[in-house]
């Protein structure tokens, strides 16, 4: 954690890694066979034991106890927000509302990020960010849609969906902010692995109580190896990892917002392996998109910079 707050660089790669995570999880997914609330309650629960696992073998993160006595209560309810509220929200709402309207809408995380960093930590959001913010989300909309406006306009039925997706993306949000503090005492390792497997269980009571879907271990040994190795991936790789990166990435860059932002690449990454791992093509909209994507991520820096070089 020191090593990140001394050298901004790697935090921000850390970032950029977690969000690479983030992007490949569908791919995974897809062929792990599972979908749905059930997909998230594994992720959490095997990705949450791998992170627990991961911090009892590092000396100088085996202490667990010492945060649960500080912050026991917060850190369950921090758990409960950016894990067992936030993605059952996010599986909850793809029954109302389209994939392409879901999509862009949790892609919004930045913005609620800016938006929580300044109700909580009265941090101001520059124009720069906001004009970035603003292009950026234009560009997903772009990309995902493929320029079919309609896609995304829906329809008065789509709406509770669009409010749950919506909550998600605050909710994710909310959490990056507020377990900032407790990181700095403790580091990213440890809080991460304590919220993501408090989370996972918070999601399999839930899932299990509310939807009738119980996760039991019968599940993955009728699993077929390739089905079963893609679960393990999205469990470790894109949980284990990319959570802790994505988690203490954020928590040590020296602007979260401006590391926040690094999702907005999200859908661009997709994009890209969706052409090299599947070979399809991209159209010139989603060429366009990608360009005003990624001008808006990068480009916010140097709009903020000239900025703050003219008020001084």
């Amino acid at each position: 954690m020191a090593l990140w707050h001394k050298y901004s660089s790697i935090a921000y790669l850390a970032v950029f890694v977690g969000v690479l995570g983030h992007a490949s999880t569908e791919f995974f997914a897809v062929l792990s066979g599972i979908s749905g609330p059930e997909l998230s309650v594994w992720r959490f629960l095997l990705g949450g034991a791998g992170l627990v696992v991961l911090a009892l073998l590092i000396p100088g993160t085996r202490d667990l106890v010492a945060p649960l006595k500080t912050h026991g209560m917060r850190l369950l309810l921090l758990s409960l927000l950016g894990v067992t509220i936030g993605y059952l929200v996010f599986h909850w709402s793809l029954d109302f509302a389209s994939v392409p309207q879901v999509a862009t809408l949790v892609t919004t995380v930045p913005i609620f990020v800016a938006i929580s960093n300044l109700v909580i930590n009265k941090a101001p959001i520059t124009r720069g960010k906001i004009a970035a913010g603003l292009c950026a989300v234009a560009g997903i909309a772009l990309l995902i849609t493929d320029g079919y406006v309609a896609a995304l306009a829906g329809s008065g039925e789509s709406l509770l969906g669009i409010l749950l997706a919506t909550a998600c993306a605050a909710a994710v949000a909310a959490y990056s902010v507020l377990v900032r503090p407790i990181i700095t005492l403790y580091g990213a390792l440890r809080i991460t692995a304590i919220t993501m497997m408090l989370g996972g269980i918070g999601l399999w009571l839930v899932v299990g109580l509310f939807f009738g879907v119980w996760a039991a271990p019968e599940r993955l040994t009728g699993l077929e190896m390739p089905a079963l190795a893609s679960l393990l991936v999205i469990a470790f790789w894109n949980t284990t990892i990319t959570q802790f990166l994505w988690i203490g990435g954020l928590a040590a860059v020296p602007d979260i917002t401006r590391g926040s932002y690094l999702f907005f690449l999200k859908p661009v990454i997709a994009a890209l392996l969706a052409v090299l791992v599947l070979g399809q093509d991209l159209s010139a909209t989603q060429i366009l998109a990608i360009i005003v994507i990624t001008g808006s991520v990068f480009g916010e820096l140097f709009l903020d910079r000239k900025s703050g070089t003219q008020s001084s």
